[in-house]
C-alpha cells in the first residue's frame, strides 16, 4: 500500500474487501493505492491533518467550580476532540477552524493550569487558564466617612489578589489590591446611611451588607 510514494507499514489483509494499515508520515493530500498481485488499485485520496495551534483565550481565567464559557482561537482546530485543563479533559464545540468554545471544567484548586487541544493531527498546548477562589470580605476600617466621599478604606477578606472592582452602595470605587487578604479603596461620594459593599472578581462577588456608613456633616 502507497501513501503517495511512500509505501504504509503494518499493512494487514482483514478480508477480500479490506486492508489496514499504519500511514506513514506526510503532509497534505496524497493519493493512496493498494498493490497486489494483480495489479494496482485505484488511487483515493488520503488528508494529513496538521497539528493545531493555539493563539489565545478568549477568558484567561474563572472559578475554580468551572462552568464558564471560554473560546479558543487558532488553526488547525476543525477536527478538536477535546480539550484538556490541567488534568481534566472536556469535549469542545468546533465553530469553525479558527475557532472552538468549551465549558471549563472544575479545577482541583486555584492557580494556574496548561490548556491543550487534541485533533486528529496532534496535541498542542502553550496557553496558560487561571483558576481563582470566590472572594470574601472579613472587615472593612474605618466603617464610616463622610457623603463627599474620599476616605481611604482598608478592606480585608481572603482570595482579593484578582479583585476587578469594588463598589460602596452600587458606586464605583478607585482601589488597589495590597495583597491576596488586602485591598485599599477610596470612597466615592453618597448618601447618608450605610451601605452595602462589595468586592468582585472573576471568579464572583462578596457583598458585605450595610458595612459602610455615610456620615452626614452637621448642620448650621
Amino acid at each position: 500500500m502507497l501513501f503517495g510514494t511512500k509505501p504504509a507499514t503494518d499493512v494487514t489483509n482483514v478480508s477480500p474487501t479490506q486492508v489496514t494499515a499504519v500511514s506513514p508520515a506526510g503532509s497534505g493530500t496524497v493519493d493512496v493505492s493498494v498493490i497486489t498481485p494483480g495489479g494496482t488499485s485505484n488511487p483515493l485520496p488520503f488528508f494529513y491533518v496538521g497539528a493545531p495551534f493555539k493563539s489565545g483565550l478568549s477568558v484567561s481565567s474563572g472559578p475554580t467550580a468551572g462552568g464558564n464559557t471560554v473560546v479558543i482561537s487558532g488553526t488547525g482546530l476543525s477536527t478538536a476532540t477535546g480539550v484538556s485543563f490541567g488534568a481534566n479533559t472536556v469535549t469542545p464545540t468546533v465553530l469553525s477552524d479558527s475557532q472552538v468554545s468549551v465549558a471549563v471544567p472544575a479545577g482541583a484548586a486555584a492557580g494556574p493550569v496548561s490548556v491543550s487541544v487534541t485533533t486528529a493531527g496532534g496535541t498542542n498546548n502553550g496557553l496558560s487558564y487561571t483558576y481563582i477562589d470566590v472572594p470574601t470580605i472579613a472587615g472593612i476600617t474605618p466603617a464610616s466617612g463622610p457623603t463627599s466621599g474620599g476616605t481611604a478604606v482598608t478592606i480585608t477578606g481572603t482570595n482579593l489578589t484578582a479583585t476587578s472592582q469594588v463598589t460602596f452602595g452600587g458606586v464605583a470605587a478607585p482601589f488597589s489590591v495590597v495583597n491576596a487578604t488586602t485591598v485599599s479603596a477610596v470612597t466615592p461620594p453618597g448618601a447618608a446611611g450605610a451601605v452595602d459593599v462589595t468586592l468582585s472578581n472573576p471568579a464572583g462577588t462578596a457583598t458585605d451588607a450595610g458595612a459602610f456608613t455615610y456620615a452626614a456633616g452637621p448642620g448650621i
